[in-house]
């Protein structure tokens, strides 16, 4: 399974590389559309996002209707301590200005000192190279999720955030350290799972 996982993390990466600006702005707006309607996001307060770096379904539009609707966004800066993330809030002026550092594995960050542990959020949307229908995320392979979400089992809502071709049918080896997602949202569909 190993192995297989490797060719699966490799041919999702390069898949989420090919897609053009037009597609990565459909899947975005489609997200959007069935985001703001969802129950997960309408009822939570505090939310966790990502700024995308790698591919992923793009975040701005999530960011401004969060500002727009008065929501407290969180984004996750990583311990060097634990090599979990913590989760820094910023405001819109921040975001607009784009007051954020270059961390060495490629994606921005916030600029802090500290952040809240993750259990202060009430939703957390996550990126993701793959997930399967019970739930099982598979994410880029430095466990700062998987660690994070760890020591907070009731608390956020996880929620991924994928293009479809990332949602597969065959299930995914869940490790003992793998941290199940509450709900999936793709451009076409939002997956509920039980955790």
């Amino acid at each position: 399974m190993g192995q297989d996982l490797k060719l699966l993390r490799k041919q999702l990466r390069f898949k989420r590389r090919q897609l053009s600006s037009y597609e990565q702005k459909q899947a975005e707006q489609q997200v959007l559309i069935q985001l703001r309607t969802s129950v997960p996001f309408k009822t939570s307060r505090k939310i966790g996002l990502y700024l995308h770096a790698f591919g992923e379904i793009h975040t701005r539009k999530i960011l401004r209707l969060c500002f727009q609707q008065g929501k407290q966004v969180y984004l996750p800066m990583i311990c060097n301590m634990n090599q979990g993330l913590v989760w820094v809030k910023i405001d819109s002026k921040q975001y607009f200005n784009q007051r954020f550092s270059h961390h060495p594995l490629g994606m921005k960050e916030p600029m802090a000192n500290r952040g809240q542990h993750v259990s202060h959020l009430d939703l957390l949307i996550m990126p993701l190279l793959a997930c399967d229908s019970s739930g099982t995320r598979i994410g880029m392979g430095g466990g700062f999720y998987d660690r994070t979400l760890a020591s907070a089992q009731h608390r956020p809502y996880r929620l991924g955030l994928a293009h479809d071709f990332q949602y597969v049918e065959q299930p995914l080896l869940r490790q003992k350290w793998d941290q199940p997602l509450d709900g999936l949202l793709t451009p076409k569909k939002l997956y509920y799972f039980k955790r």
